[in-house]
């Protein structure tokens, strides 16, 4: 069907959602072209759109649909339904009406359904699959992004995002569907089990166990806000039950799906802190924490000489890191078989911290489910899991969930913070100290917004361009060229060709001298196509001007196509 035959099948549906039908009559043809002519996909971070009514929109016909092809797929594990699924959702609107219909189209099928009461942070629900044994998990969330959308992610039985393969077969099973609005939902209600407190005792008293040394002294006031989300479930109380003083923003402690108490539910954002920031100048606090809705994402900003300083993702996991390294080291807990991961957007200074240590390190793609993959791998024999992050403000300590997860950050980075003050330095002391032994590492990133149908195009065309061309950069030399589309390794000065050992994935990475690199990737979840940079510099300053330079040479190729 093309897309008006869509639109006018889903206007004529008589039990329409009284809301969307509304939506329906007001679409112009832009919006039924945007609404009808693709349906939502699975990218990096699951099923994720803007609310609203049509095939490429998130509403309670598509996610049931989702999850009838979900739970075909998972009928093929055995003793699927005894096992059941879990379900947690998010605080954005109809998060918990998707999470029902979900638990109530499983439940007819004839799944053990165990759902959360209220909102959960997505690596609970990880947690969950795990601890209940289940086939499978849905969280029901749109992560960092704005109020308008809302998303849907699926686990598989070790508490992991389903990688590329196995999402494959799931969308072919959503494919099969024809019907959206003949999905039974009706049956088996009782299946569902209500669960909430007794699985937060148990998840937090595992995450407790990161914890490397248990009596430093935490004379140091921190500020913390979930920005509205999930964390507003127990980040604070797990701070406050650890020994540390945590004051929370109180108008970002509501479960609001229109995020009226911030300016961005994203903590890369620095105006994620603003009231955060405003808040500890009053009480004369240390350190500001913010994670995101899903609270899988932590954000910090430091006081240091009078001033806040934002940290990036790359910052912050390079202080974690280097702390675990060394505790371990010292307390003798650090295993000779250790690895850590990280992603082909992120920084290369955790890499070279790791392998100071004896770490094995390997680089997957971005989406945390591949370092989600990798751990299960050190559960099958292949060596100790110590820690792996991406970029984008996550990061894993310990493997008892397959995700990244901001409840570990926080305790982890807070003990880092106490640490550190013990030796009368703050995290800006730490991270100078880190970046005097291993060298000055800067990273940048540019959101280049491309909406509708037509940014598509557009994404599309610029990364054909750059797949397909010789790139120059004025003042740069390129060496290597990984299209990981292709799967294809290029020396660009041998014109030598070799295998990349990923997944496919839309992605282009050329490596420079001297750890530098830049990146090209249409995100998975927005529409945008991500630039990211990577550099190594003498100083800080140094840093800055290259990564000035490189971005703007890249961009300057972009916006000639």
């Amino acid at each position: 069907m093309n897309y008006l035959e869509k639109y006018d099948l889903w206007k004529n549906y008589k039990d329409l959602d009284s809301r969307l039908k509304e939506e329906l009559i007001k679409m112009d043809d832009k919006a039924k072209q945007e609404a009808f002519t693709t349906d939502l996909e699975f990218g990096t971070g699951g099923m994720r759109g803007i609310l609203g009514a049509g095939t490429n929109r998130m509403n309670i016909y598509i996610v049931a649909k989702a999850t009838l092809g979900f739970g075909r797929y998972l009928a093929n594990f055995k003793d699927a339904y005894k096992r059941g699924v879990a379900i947690s959702f998010d605080n954005r609107h109809y998060s918990p009406e998707f999470a029902r219909i979900s638990a109530e189209v499983l439940s007819t099928l004839g799944f053990k359904v165990y759902l959360f009461e209220a909102l959960r942070p997505t690596p609970e629900l990880s947690f969950a699959v795990r601890h209940f044994g289940c086939v499978g998990g849905i969280m029901i969330t749109a992560s960092h992004n704005p109020k308008e959308y809302n998303g849907y992610k699926i686990y598989d039985e070790t508490g992991c995002q389903l990688v590329p393969k196995d999402a494959d077969k799931v969308i072919a099973e959503i494919n099969k569907i024809d019907d959206y609005f003949g999905i039974d939902h009706s049956k088996n209600h009782d299946l569902i089990q209500i669960i909430g407190k007794d699985v937060d005792n148990i998840y937090i008293n595992e995450v407790k166990k990161i914890i490397l040394r248990p009596n430093l002294k935490k004379d140091f006031k921190m500020v913390y806000t979930p920005l509205h989300g999930t964390g507003q479930v127990f980040a604070v109380d797990v701070l406050r039950s650890c020994g540390y003083d945590v004051t929370p923003v109180a108008q970002q402690m509501t479960c609001d799906p229109d995020f009226s108490g911030v300016k961005t539910s994203n903590p890369e954002n620095k105006e994620a802190f603003d009231e955060g920031i405003e808040l500890a100048k009053q009480i004369g606090a240390d350190i500001v924490l913010a994670t995101d809705p899903d609270a899988d994402r932590l954000g910090i900003a430091v006081l240091h000489n009078g001033k806040y300083h934002l940290f990036t993702g790359n910052q912050t996991a390079s202080i974690v890191l280097k702390y675990i390294l060394e505790t371990r080291k010292e307390l003798g807990t650090l295993p000779k078989d250790g690895y850590v991961f990280t992603t082909n957007v992120s920084s290369s200074l955790p890499v070279v911290i790791a392998k100071s240590y004896g770490m094995n390190v390997e680089i997957t793609l971005t989406g945390f489910k591949f370092i989600g993959e990798k751990a299960r791998e050190m559960e099958q024999g292949k060596g100790t899991y110590v820690f792996g992050f991406e970029e984008s403000y996550g990061c894993l300590v310990s493997p008892i969930v397959r995700d990244k997860d901001s409840i570990q950050a926080i305790l982890m980075l807070s003990e880092c913070a106490a640490y550190y003050r013990s030796k009368g330095m703050d995290l800006y002391d730490a991270l100078e100290a880190i970046y005097k032994e291993y060298g000055y590492y800067k990273e940048g990133i540019t959101n280049i917004v491309l909406k509708g149908l037509d940014g598509s195009k557009k994404i599309q065309e610029i990364m054909n361009y750059f797949r397909n061309n010789d790139i120059k950069l004025d003042g740069f030399d390129i060496l290597v060229k990984d299209d990981v589309k292709l799967g294809i390794k290029t020396d660009l000065k041998t014109k030598k060709e070799s295998k990349i050992d990923l997944p496919t994935s839309n992605v282009i990475k050329y490596y420079l001298p001297n750890d530098t690199w830049f990146v090209l990737r249409p995100s998975g979840t927005e529409p945008k196509l991500k630039v990211y940079y990577g550099v190594k510099a003498n100083n800080e300053k140094e840093c800055d001007e290259l990564v000035s330079k490189l971005s703007n040479e890249v961009l300057a190729i972009v916006n000639k196509i």
